[in-house]
């Protein structure tokens, strides 16, 4: 009853409406040339509405928008034309919408919206062309010409002719000479097309008309980024000296900086952001999390505890970080009790699993796995999560053959789950089983040939058994195929011609290797090599090195103690 109610309503509007229209003077979004077939409620125009309307209510949005766009070009009613629009663009009916869209801009050629959505769709039909009258109507009015020309670039973005888009907005903004938006729609297009010296000179006329534009601002900063960040940086830097109440350049210079891992030159722009900004919920979770990053614990309690306060929307999210921050500054209570603050939801396992962390650490394995056993309704994916989660800390308690046996309670559950199949097939080279492990890990390499770390695991293995080498370096040659720059598959990769004898190899790998990792391992694999080689000043200063930031590694110290004893 509702919906008829709402039905009769809208047709006693347009029956008014329809009524009207036989007189072409009262209404301006009537073409006066055509006249409307139908210029009264009549039975087929109510009979068409009704159906339009049941359609709509039931789904068929197809149906419903034919009907609407029918009635549109027999009545010349502006409001059936959007509706019809409307109802195909929902409807995904690219056809139905463009026809309705351009019948609407017709009718109402007052109508921004109408202008845009029949640009839009012209547009995206490949149409730039027949787009450009809707687009000089869209520009043609004061009041939104501005935001128009600013409205471009996303209007032509899909155009794959960039140059055509150039001379198109070029056209558009002829007209304009003094809108520094006009200047910055072309600087923008000419910068999508490759011209950058007229992008450069389209900015510095938008910037003479509009002096600290802010937007303009970012754009420059843009284009001297790909010279170079340090060129940007500076450019920020001087905008922000003559301009400090720039806001949005700020955030945009605090942002690059981030993005150039300067978190102490960011943090301090962030400041002044949530000092100008009122106390920003999520201008203060960044510099609390700026702040975390660097290790300034104080300040990142303070704002992620500020950012709760002002009404963050996602505030476990935030207490996951306040755990970790005390975690950090060895506060394990704290960090506890942080992390029992977390609600169901989608930050609630990550919260118990670090708390289960916690537990491992500061009581024992079993208290923790108790913990996270107790946690309810989780996805099988979740559920993975748990038992790898549980262990591995089993594993670091050396209690091997247990994570061994619940791993392989958990392939039986979940048989391809290939994550499940490599922990369990590293657990099996754990206690022994290599039988196993091979086994599980072809399995791997079956249900995922895109999974590198199979493919190096028994590619290592082979290799530190001194076994199958020839099939452990194509394994291995394999995996970083699959993920190039590895440095633990460099490390194998070395330690398999180490095994082959291609000495030079070996070590051209394993520096690779170390360069980007000073893992202990690679420490201890990259000094042997050297020391073959007959480097042992050199293989003994690595080790020694190592052995300051890792001094209970099992594999350094054996190494290290083979070679010096």
């Amino acid at each position: 009853m509702p919906q008829l109610k709402k039905i009769v309503i809208a047709l006693a509007l347009l029956s008014s409406s329809l009524t009207a229209l036989a007189d072409t003077k009262t209404t301006t979004a009537i073409t006066p040339t055509i006249t409307p077939a139908i210029t009264s409620a009549t039975p087929e125009f109510v009979y068409k509405y009704l159906l339009g309307e049941v359609a709509g209510q039931r789904g068929d949005v197809v149906l419903a928008s034919q009907l609407f766009l029918d009635l549109a070009k027999q009545t010349r009613d502006a409001r059936l034309a959007e509706r019809a629009a409307r109802s195909a663009a929902f409807a995904q009916q690219p056809g139905i919408a463009l026809q309705a869209a351009i019948l609407w801009a017709e009718l109402d050629p007052s109508s921004v919206e109408a202008q845009q959505a029949s640009s839009q769709l012209l547009i995206a039909s490949g149409n730039l062309k027949q787009a450009k009258p809707h687009i000089e109507k869209l520009l043609a009015k004061e009041d939104t010409r501005a935001n128009g020309f600013l409205y471009l670039p996303s209007l032509l973005a899909s155009q794959k002719d960039k140059v055509e888009v150039l001379n198109a907005v070029t056209a558009f903004a002829k007209p304009y000479p003094k809108l520094p938006e006009a200047h910055f729609a072309i600087a923008q297009a000419a910068w999508a097309a490759d011209k950058p010296d007229i992008a450069r000179s389209s900015l510095e006329a938008a910037n003479k008309l509009r002096p600290g534009w802010e937007l303009a601002a970012q754009m420059q900063a843009q284009m001297l980024l790909k010279e170079s960040p340090e060129k940007a940086i500076a450019y920020y830097q001087d905008f922000l000296s003559k301009h400090p109440k720039a806001n949005d350049v700020r955030m945009a210079y605090a942002k690059l900086l981030v993005s150039q891992k300067k978190y102490n030159e960011a943090k301090p722009e962030f400041v002044k952001l949530v000092e100008s900004a009122n106390g920003s919920p999520e201008i203060s979770a960044v510099v609390g999390i700026l702040s975390l990053e660097s290790s300034d614990y104080l300040m990142a309690d303070k704002y992620f505890q500020q950012a709760i306060s002002a009404g963050f929307k996602e505030p476990d999210q935030l207490h996951l970080y306040l755990g970790r921050s005390a975690e950090r500054q060895k506060q394990d209570e704290k960090a506890l009790s942080w992390y029992d603050k977390i609600q169901a939801g989608d930050h609630y396992l990550e919260g118990r699993l670090s708390a289960a962390n916690v537990i491992v650490r500061t009581k024992n394995v079993d208290a923790a796995i108790k913990l996270l056993d107790e946690v309810e309704d989780l996805t099988p994916e979740q559920q993975m999560l748990v038992i790898q989660t549980e262990a591995n800390m089993l594993n670091q308690a050396k209690r091997e053959q247990e994570a061994f046996d619940m791993l392989q309670k958990a392939t039986q559950s979940w048989p391809n789950a290939v994550e499940i199949i490599y922990d369990f097939a590293m657990a099996a080279e754990r206690v022994g089983k290599l039988d196993v492990m091979e086994t599980e890990l072809r399995k791997t390499m079956k249900l995922k040939p895109d999974f590198a770390a199979a493919y190096n695991a028994l590619g290592y293995s082979f290799a530190d058994r001194n076994i199958k080498l020839q099939e452990a370096k194509n394994l291995i040659e394999t995996a970083l195929q699959l993920q190039p720059g590895d440095h633990y598959m460099l490390d194998s990769l070395g330690w398999v011609h180490y095994r082959l004898g291609n000495l030079e190899k070996a070590a051209e790998n394993l520096r690779k290797a170390y360069e980007i990792q000073a893992d202990p391992e690679i420490a201890a694999h990259l000094g042997e090599v050297l020391w073959k080689q007959g480097k042992e000043e050199e293989a003994k200063k690595i080790w020694s090195s190592a052995l300051k930031d890792f001094p209970e590694n099992p594999v350094l110290l054996a190494t290290a103690k083979k070679f010096n004893s």
